[in-house]
């Protein structure tokens, strides 16, 4: 197991794309074990065999051609509309812009990119530092892949094997409190008076309007939810079927989708999926390697290790998670600890359900933790600003999200309340 970790981070730190790097190592490691390199193909078409898979391209499609028709506007400006004139409200409005808009993105890059985009850029205008303004689309930009639909929990799902909708279901009330740690600390921040208050108008009579697009907006994850529960469709079908209705409103509705910004969303969309599908692969090798090689056996002694404390085992993994975050992103670190450290946790008698979800969120805050999560350099680049800069006012909303995934660790209701509720 050394030749091919030692390989792996000789690589990542190289800066070599992590899907390359999954697969090279395991081919070096491999080759040291003289090993037949017919396995390489065999386990990189066994690691996209799942049907479950299927759904990620659709929800990735959906949510580029709903940021194509206009949405983000339409939720920004219904946001605004909601908070109204109190100090901070520009920073509350993109909080909930971002819940609002995880519900048809499903990742932290498109949230990033689409609100980024507006507040980043509008914020500085009414008195907020850009740092500021950054730091906040940042932190909520993490709520993306948490509220359904989620193309992380997709991916985690197939290779974990658990249940996409319960999933789905268990993530509600995480993402909404990631939105909620955010919002206290923009209210401690304008306690102390360093916040403007919001001067944008938003007219009486527009206010039917955008209640009128917010709603069929966010009937997409509704739908999608019902439908599933109700055994109408499987959540993989959903995703067909939330491509048709987001171009139904973009085409039909609010009429700002026309062909060229369809073709540019499935362009887009299809570099991400083969990306993501290509990354899959790869560390499907990289377990079968690590297989081969005896973790197990270090599994099993993890188990021992902790026998008896679950909490105590979460709060490791929570801590573990982390810091593998500074190095690897969240999709990444999913596909390549969920099959070793999900039987562990059985074993302890931890609810899948509230081991996924803690997992997922700890793995998340990669994306907005230095040096190498992605959002990072996203809203750098948007603002205009240096690394530096973004985190001495990310920190703040970064340690607030941490304390959040220790009040899951300790209130597993939190992430299996939603399903056992819906499902029984």
């Amino acid at each position: 197991m050394t030749p091919i970790l030692v390989t792996l981070t000789v690589l990542l730190f190289a800066g070599m794309p992590v899907a390359f790097a999954f697969g090279l190592a395991s081919v070096v490691a491999l080759l040291l074990d003289s090993s037949s390199l017919l396995n390489i193909a065999s386990r990189m078409f066994a690691g996209l065999d799942s049907f479950v898979l299927l759904a990620a391209p659709f929800y990735i499609l959906a949510g580029e051609i709903m940021n194509r028709g206009g949405i983000s506007a339409r939720l920004i400006d219904l946001s605004r509309a909601l908070v109204g004139r109190v100090r901070g409200g520009t920073a509350y409005a993109a909080i909930f812009a971002a819940v609002l808009f995880s519900g048809i993105s499903g990742t932290a890059v498109a949230d990033i990119a689409a609100l980024g985009q507006i507040f980043i850029n509008s914020m500085p205008r009414e008195g907020y530092s850009k740092a500021f303004a950054a730091a906040v689309v940042t932190a909520a930009s993490v709520i993306g892949p948490i509220i359904p639909p989620s193309v992380i929990m997709v991916l985690y799902a197939a290779v974990a094997d658990i249940s996409v909708l319960n999933l789905f279901l268990a993530g509600i009330v995480p993402g909404l409190l990631l939105g909620v740690a955010c919002g206290l600390v923009v209210f401690v921040r304008g306690l102390k008076g360093g916040l403007p208050i919001s001067n944008v108008e938003i007219k009486r009579s527009d206010l039917p309007r955008l209640a009128r697009d917010g709603s069929l907006v966010m009937s997409l994850p509704a739908f999608i939810v019902v439908g599933t529960l109700s055994g109408a469709f499987t959540p993989t079908e959903a995703g067909g079927i939330a491509v048709l209705y987001a171009m139904f409103l973009g085409v039909f509705v609010f009429r700002s989708l026309d062909f060229a910004s369809t073709m540019e969303a499935m362009r887009n969309a299809s570099r991400l999926t083969a990306s993501l599908f290509l990354l899959i692969a790869t560390v499907e090798i990289v377990n079968y390697v690590m297989i081969m090689a005896g973790i197990g056996e270090w599994t099993a002694g993890l188990a021992k290790a902790f026998a008896g404390q679950p909490q105590l085992f979460l709060i490791a993994c929570v801590v573990s998670f982390l810091l593998i975050g500074l190095a690897l992103d969240a999709g990444p670190a999913l596909l390549l600890l969920a099959p070793f450290l999900l039987p562990v946790s059985r074993e302890m008698g931890i609810d899948d359900i509230h081991f996924s979800i803690v997992m997922i969120v700890s793995c998340t805050l990669g994306l907005i933790s230095p040096p190498v999560g992605i959002c990072l350099f996203v809203a750098c680049k948007i603002g205009n600003i240096t690394l530096r800069q973004l985190w001495h006012e990310l920190r703040w909303f970064f340690y607030a999200q941490i304390g959040l995934i220790m009040v899951l660790v300790f209130f597993p209701i939190l992430s299996t309340g939603v399903p056992r509720w819906l499902r029984g």
